[in-house]
């Protein structure tokens, strides 16, 4: 009987001397300090049988302040040249809304401008997408570019835009950036300091106006070869001010797609997350 409480005796001995060191390390404050890591993330497509990436174009809606179509093409070109090992096509930027509305009135489907900027080609029309369907003129939700996504689906398009670029990966979709108004209860971290200057940070509610953007893209892979779609994904960001505060809305575009573009080249190479951890001393 002696060895079994001497055991419990000793246990209990380390717990209290382990809560008195803790008692201690909190009293007097604990350190810590930062470490920098990277997680690697594997791609979510095999682009190996391409050496070639054309961004053609995006249908684009929302606020009149940004061209959503002609930044997103230049950013995600600039992000691919120095990210990809991929050739990233210098090609005039297509205006796929145009497309969209030719190919619903009956047009001819145009191959998109040549390499350097030179003129499409013209072709029959044989492979019109749904003639006669009207599109909305002004693309300002979600709701709105849904009779769009038909262009997507129209792989001859597709196939012959493949074909004048030598089949590369092909880059489009939709982008919408909108404007947004909301007010409401905010909980904000109010800092204090008492009569010895001890630091209290406490959470309070208070009443905000709020004014800001929400960047909605939706990235489509479409294989230049067959014209098929071979991956897409959509993605939502938003960003909101203090209402007395004026930001540009081409900073909150930027501000937004910065947050993006990890996930964009994240489907076409390896990428590295970079993040840190907290180690106590």
């Amino acid at each position: 009987m002696i060895g079994p409480l001497r055991k419990r005796n000793s246990r209990l001995a380390l717990g209290l001397a382990a809560a008195s060191l803790a008692a201690v390390a909190v009293a007097c404050g604990t350190d810590y300090y930062e470490i920098p890591i990277e997680t690697p993330i594997q791609p979510k497509l095999d682009v190996s049988p391409f050496q070639r990436v054309l961004v053609l174009g995006f249908v684009a809606g929302g606020t009149d302040d940004v061209d959503a179509n002609q930044e997103t093409v230049r950013l995600l070109r600039s992000q691919l040249r120095t990210k990809s090992s991929l050739k990233v096509i210098d090609a005039d930027i297509v205006q796929l809304i145009e497309v969209a509305r030719d190919q619903s009135q009956g047009g001819s489907d145009e191959a998109g401008p040549r390499e350097g900027g030179a003129p499409p080609r013209a072709t029959n029309g044989s492979d019109r997408s749904a003639p006669g369907v009207a599109l909305p003129s002004n693309i300002k939700d979600e709701k709105d570019l849904e009779p769009y996504e038909r262009l997507f689906a129209n792989t001859a398009y597709w196939k012959r835009i493949g074909e004048e670029y030598q089949n590369p990966l092909i880059v489009t979709g939709t982008v919408l950036f909108t404007g947004r108004s909301t007010s409401g209860f905010v909980q904000r971290d109010q800092e204090t300091f008492d009569s010895l200057g001890r630091r209290r940070v406490i959470p309070t509610r208070m009443y905000m106006e709020r004014k800001g953007f929400i960047l909605r893209p939706k990235f489509i892979f479409i294989d230049g070869r067959s014209g098929a779609t071979m991956y897409s994904e959509s993605y939502r960001e938003e960003i909101l001010y203090n209402a007395q505060q004026n930001t540009p809305a081409l900073s909150s575009y930027f501000e937004l797609m910065d947050r993006l573009v990890p996930n964009f080249l994240s489907a076409l190479s390896s990428q590295k997350i970079r993040g840190t951890r907290v180690l106590l001393k």
